[in-house]
C-alpha cells in the first residue's frame, strides 16, 4: 500500500487483493467476494449494542478492528493516523462538533420544518438518573460510528470504487445515505436528516484528510451538545435562535 499525492491510501483493485505473504482469509476478508460482503454484513448489522440496558458498547466499531486485523488491513487504511498534535486535534474537533450541533438545531433543521423539541429524546430533560448513562453513550458513539460509517466504509468504497474525485463523491453519498437510514428507526425522517447531513459533512472531512481522531472528538461533542441541550430543556430555545 502506498501514498498518492491525494493523501489517500492507494489500494489495490479489488480483483487483485492478495499482497505478498498473505493468507487466504486475509486476501478473502478484503475482496468482495462472499466472504467479504459476508463480513461487511456482519460489521454493519450489531452497530452499539446495550449491555443490560445500562453501558452501551462500540460492537460493530470493535468488529472493524477484528476485521482489520485478520484481513491484514494498516489501521492507517482506516483513518487511525496518530495526530500531530493531540490536545489541538481534541480541542478544535470539540469546537467544532459544538458550534455544527448549534448550527445544525438553530438554522438548518428549522429549515428543512424539523419540530422544536425532539420527542425521542425529550425523556433526557431533567433526568438525572439516566445522564450518566447517555453520556457514555454519545462517546461511544463518537469512536463507534467514525470508525464504522468513516473508516470502514471508505476504506470499502476506496477498494471498491478507487481514489478518483468522483469515487470519493459517490462514497461520501452513499456512506451519507447509510448514516441517515441508520437514525431513521429510532428517530424518524428528522433523525434521517439530520444524520445524512452530518455524515456529508463528516465525510467530506474525512475524503480530504483520511485522518478519523478529529471526526471522533467532532462527533462526540455534537451529541454531547445535543444532550446537553436536552437536559437542560433547552431545545425550543436554540431551535429558535435565528427564527423566532
Amino acid at each position: 500500500m502506498t501514498s498518492g499525492g491525494s493523501g489517500l491510501p492507494q489500494l489495490r483493485s479489488p480483483r487483485q487483493p492478495s499482497l505478498p505473504g498473505d493468507n487466504a482469509l486475509g486476501a478473502a476478508l478484503r475482496g468482495f467476494g462472499p466472504v467479504g460482503i459476508l463480513s461487511v454484513l456482519v460489521i454493519l448489522l450489531p452497530g452499539n449494542a446495550t449491555v443490560g440496558n445500562k453501558v452501551a458498547v462500540a460492537v460493530s466499531a470493535l468488529l472493524v478492528l477484528v476485521w482489520a486485523r485478520l484481513s491484514g488491513t494498516p489501521w492507517r487504511a482506516l483513518g487511525y493516523v496518530k495526530p500531530q498534535n493531540w490536545f489541538g486535534t481534541l480541542a478544535c474537533g470539540m469546537v467544532f462538533g459544538i458550534a455544527f450541533k448549534i448550527l445544525m438545531k438553530s438554522l438548518v433543521m428549522p429549515i428543512l420544518g424539523a419540530e422544536a423539541v425532539n420527542p425521542t429524546y425529550h425523556l433526557m430533560a431533567g433526568n438525572r438518573a439516566m445522564l450518566p448513562a447517555a453520556a457514555w453513550d454519545m462517546l461511544v458513539a463518537g469512536f463507534g460510528e467514525e470508525t464504522v460509517f468513516r473508516g470502514f466504509l471508505f476504506e470499502r468504497g476506496t477498494r471498491l470504487f478507487g481514489c478518483s474525485t468522483s469515487a470519493r463523491v459517490g462514497t461520501v453519498l452513499l456512506t451519507s445515505a447509510l448514516f441517515g437510514a441508520a437514525h431513521y428507526a429510532d428517530q424518524g425522517l428528522t433523525g434521517a436528516e439530520q444524520g445524512a447531513i452530518t455524515g456529508l459533512v463528516f465525510g467530506g472531512i474525512f475524503a480530504n484528510t483520511s485522518r478519523i481522531f478529529f471526526l471522533m472528538f467532532a462527533h462526540a461533542a455534537f451529541d454531547l451538545t445535543a444532550l446537553t441541550i436536552i437536559y437542560y430543556d433547552l431545545e425550543s430555545k436554540v431551535a429558535h435562535l435565528v427564527f423566532r
